[in-house]
């Protein structure tokens, strides 16, 4: 644990928490008090107060030695980056949204273009501080009498506890990060690529710190290969009028600040800031740079859900009803291609994003370690596949039919989804995906009278 003065802040706001976690009745659902979420699952308003975590939002030291950071589970990675830059220092893994909290990535799982090296963000975990559903703090690691709490936390959700503090590894990153833009025509042209990456950490040549893609159709794709470099450069700016995913089709050569690349895709939400009109260049010049943000966007998203007034003036204009998609699937690296056809052949939306990612291999000598709510192989390679946006709901079919099929794709394919949005299994497939029976054990030990909503509840059940 730390020790010094800046921890006296942190000892009163994890009381704080404890205080609001024993004032909620036994028979109330269990909720955090945040300002903002990057989940897209409907939730039921209740009258239930959240838990007081207004105190775990910062960062509580840096150590430039070790390349270690603790963090308070509230934390933005906006905040985070804000405090490791300075040191030459990134997270592992920096999910591509701002507002996305260490707590929420380890616990609702996340993903970046250094997956292919370091996997996914629980992986440079090193200890945390755990609230459980029995409303104790437990300090759990790897190793030790709660390893097994350690190994359920990913993707529980917040059905098992809530992360106050976390120990994280870092690493260097540069002042600039040189890009190539490499395109392809075709998806097992892409996939090759990727896997030679992969093995080599290298392409043409020349190192490859970070990758991912973008398909805009079978016969266009793209693979971003990121350097991280302290030279020199001539840098873009995508906060402004230019929009970085179009820059792709347009530059085969690029650079960015080690900040900016980090939140390259923050700014228009990847591309789903033309939902609001943002890249109309009128639009964009009147609509003030702060305000262009990931978190703004999803302020008008939820708010839509409540008011529905994009579906009112639909249905005014005689437009068919529509489904809402919003995935991000993890599919084998050898199925890919085939995925990504499928996809482009039954699900009317483009661009995708492509991410590759592998379970990060240990140091030493010995096997990844095994997380049992979400068991990617540790021997195999994956490509995350994000898409997020409506398809129309055609006659005869009924909304939830395309997110059913993707489901069946995904698990034809290999391949896993994360929870954060709609999900719509049957209890037996969701506990055989999402190791029901390593969860159950997990639950009754630390959240034995079931004070928080459990795991199937939350991602399914939407209750």
């Amino acid at each position: 644990m730390l020790r010094g003065p800046e921890t006296d802040g942190h000892a009163r706001a994890v009381d704080a928490l404890r205080r609001s976690y024993a004032s909620v009745p036994p028979d109330s659902p269990v909720r955090l008090a945040k300002r903002t979420s990057n989940l897209f699952r409907p939730r039921t308003p209740n009258q239930t107060p959240g838990l007081d975590v207004s105190g775990l939002t910062g960062v509580l030291g840096v150590d430039p030695v070790s390349r270690t950071a603790d963090v308070q589970g509230m934390c933005t990675y906006e905040r985070l980056v804000d405090a490791t830059l300075p040191h030459g220092l990134m997270p592992l893994v920096v999910p591509q949204l701002r507002t996305i909290t260490l707590g929420g990535a380890v616990t609702g799982l996340g993903i970046e273009s250094t997956s292919f090296r370091h996997g996914l963000p629980h992986e440079s975990v090193l200890e945390m501080d755990v609230l459980t559903g029995a409303g104790e703090i437990l300090t759990i690691g790897p190793d030790g009498q709660h390893a097994d709490l350690f190994a359920a936390f990913p993707n529980s959700m917040g059905s098992l506890g809530y992360a106050t503090r976390l120990r994280i590894e870092l690493q260097p990153i540069g002042r600039h990060v040189a890009l190539r833009n490499v395109r392809f025509t075709d998806l097992d042209a892409l996939v090759e690529a990727i896997s030679q990456v992969i093995d080599t950490g290298s392409w043409d040549g020349r190192r490859v710190d970070a990758m991912d893609g973008v398909m805009f159709s079978p016969g266009e794709a793209y693979l971003i290969l990121a350097s991280f470099t302290d030279e020199p450069v001539r840098a873009s700016d995508y906060t402004g009028q230019d929009i970085y995913y179009r820059s792709l089709r347009r530059r085969t050569a690029d650079a960015l600040s080690g900040y900016d690349y980090l939140w390259r895709w923050d700014t228009d939400w990847f591309w789903c800031s033309r939902a609001f009109g943002v890249q109309h260049p009128l639009v964009r010049r009147l609509w003030p740079a702060r305000y262009r943000r990931s978190d703004v966007y999803h302020r008008l998203v939820r708010w839509e859900h409540r008011h529905g007034v994009v579906g009112r003036i639909d249905r005014w204009r005689g437009r068919p009803a529509t489904e809402r998609v919003v995935q991000d699937v993890e599919v084998p690296l050898a199925a890919t291609a085939d995925f990504l056809r499928w996809f482009a052949g039954h699900v009317p939306m483009s661009p995708v994003w492509l991410c590759p990612l592998r379970l990060r291999q240990p140091a030493g000598p010995g096997s990844a370690r095994d997380w049992p709510l979400y068991p990617l192989r540790p021997d195999e390679s994956y490509v995350n596949v994000g898409f997020w946006g409506t398809v129309p709901i055609v006659d005869g079919a009924a909304d939830g039919d395309v997110n059913r099929a993707i489901e069946r794709a995904v698990s034809d394919a290999g391949g896993h989804k994360s929870l954060y949005s709609d999900a719509y299994y049957d209890r037996a497939t969701f506990d055989r995906l999402y190791g029901g029976a390593a969860y159950r054990a997990v639950k009754e030990r630390y959240d034995p009278h079931h004070r928080l909503t459990g795991l199937y509840e939350k991602a399914v059940e939407r209750r």
